[in-house]
């Protein structure tokens, strides 16, 4: 990704959000990843600290990452629906992400990942459309802009729910699974 782009990113003023933000949350991770994990929009975590999923969802994620013996750096790219912090994280308003998600689109041209995995059901409502339920839905493919994509419970919903983290576990190691079909057959991972 072009060091403009991101300077655009980091200076859209698009929607109202950018009044309240302390950064833009542009995202993270390898430029090249084959695997795009896209979230709902940056907490207070991230505003105050500048990078995604930095709070106690996002070490979940990361946790979650290594038992499949992915990284940040390797194997993913992390971005969100919108960029900036809703105020008191609220799910974004429709306004919100339709001025955001051009933004969405052009990381995913430019990263060009072979798999999306959509955080929860925000960011499967807004890339898949409404008709998708996260209940109903998750853990199954479906082709999104061309990818291969899976929706999974948001780290969030796993820590709120306990209950939810066996499902999201069989998701992730269907995730190794096609990740090893379309990436890296020699992809390493104990669990799977």
């Amino acid at each position: 990704m072009t060091e403009s782009f991101r300077q655009q990113v980091l200076n859209c003023t698009r929607c109202d959000l950018w009044k309240t933000r302390k950064h833009v949350i542009f995202g993270e991770g390898n430029p090249n990843a084959d695997i795009l994990i896209i979230g709902e929009a940056p907490g207070r975590d991230e505003d105050l600290i500048g990078r995604p999923f930095v709070g106690v969802s996002g070490q979940l994620l990361d946790k979650i990452l290594a038992a499949c013996n992915f990284t940040r750096q390797k194997h993913v790219f992390i971005s969100n629906i919108v960029k900036c912090r809703p105020p008191d994280n609220r799910v974004p308003t429709a306004e919100e992400a339709s001025r955001c998600i051009p933004w969405l689109y052009e990381q995913i041209e430019l990263i060009n990942p072979k798999i999306m995995v959509l955080l929860g059901a925000t960011a499967l409502r807004y890339m898949a459309g409404p008709g998708y339920k996260i209940t109903r839905d998750r853990g199954q493919w479906f082709t999104c802009m061309e990818r291969q994509t899976m929706a999974v419970y948001h780290p969030a919903a796993l820590l709120r729910n306990p209950d939810l983290k066996r499902d999201t576990w069989t998701d992730f190691k269907n995730i190794v699974l096609k990740y090893r079909e379309l990436s890296d057959p020699q992809h390493s991972c104990q669990y799977v």
